[in-house]
């Protein structure tokens, strides 16, 4: 298979080139293979990596995706203002409180609003044994990305990060964990409650609870 890397800005400076390409006998290759074929390619570029994006193909995708033959994958340094979007993906794992609040602190912050959406017991009258949350990955991922962009327009020097959790979930499970610090509270405040909103709103997941007696609804099909 073959790969075709493109540095930008800061990487190309560090890789020495604008381009490289990598002839490999896998059929398929992790993102944080490519890392490291990288990495070991080009060394001044190594220690800041882990910083930078990888788009594949023109888009960015999630980072458990791999590479096929003919990709092209693009490295981006960070922007010049930083990315204010600490934390965003959707994921089938156990959600990490700690993740989501380190994400977001920093020295400037004066205050910091974190939101856990928990799995309750009953919904409309009626017992709720678990929920079945599910998504459409790729598309959840870049609306909530967007949702997180247009809150922090809104709120200038806002960090910000979600994670909502996808697959079978218990009663007393996190489902959801968006995190806002801010200079002063009112603005954390404010930007996790828009985020939050909004990403129930807009982002594709859909939500189907079930009974004590083994029936399942899918919230929101009627309304």
């Amino acid at each position: 298979m073959r790969i075709e890397v493109h540095f930008y800005a800061a990487a190309r400076e560090l890789a020495g080139c604008a381009e490289s390409s990598f002839e490999l006998e896998a059929q398929s290759l992790p993102q944080e293979e490519l890392r490291r074929l990288v990495s070991d390619r080009h060394p001044p570029l190594a220690a800041f990596l882990a910083r930078m994006r990888l788009a594949v193909n023109g888009d960015f995708v999630d980072a458990s995706q791999s590479l096929s033959d003919g990709d092209r994958v693009d490295v981006l340094p960070p922007v010049a203002g930083g990315s204010p979007v600490a934390l965003c993906k959707v994921s089938d794992r156990e959600i990490s409180l700690d993740e989501v609040r380190k994400a977001v602190e920093h020295s400037g912050a004066g205050g910091v609003c974190i939101f856990q959406g928990i799995v309750r017991d009953h919904a409309n009258g009626q017992r709720v044994e678990r929920l079945d949350y599910e998504a459409h990955e790729s598309l959840a991922q870049k609306e909530m990305a967007r949702v997180l962009e247009g809150v922090i327009v809104e709120h200038a020097g806002v960090r910000i990060a979600a994670v909502h959790r996808v697959g079978a979930l218990a009663v007393g499970d996190v489902a959801v964990c968006v995190a806002a610090s801010a200079a002063h509270r009112d603005d954390a405040f404010t930007a996790c409650r828009k985020a939050i909103d909004r990403i129930k709103e807009t982002v594709p997941l859909w939500k189907k609870e079930w009974g004590p007696d083994g029936q399942a609804y899918w919230v929101n099909l009627d309304s």
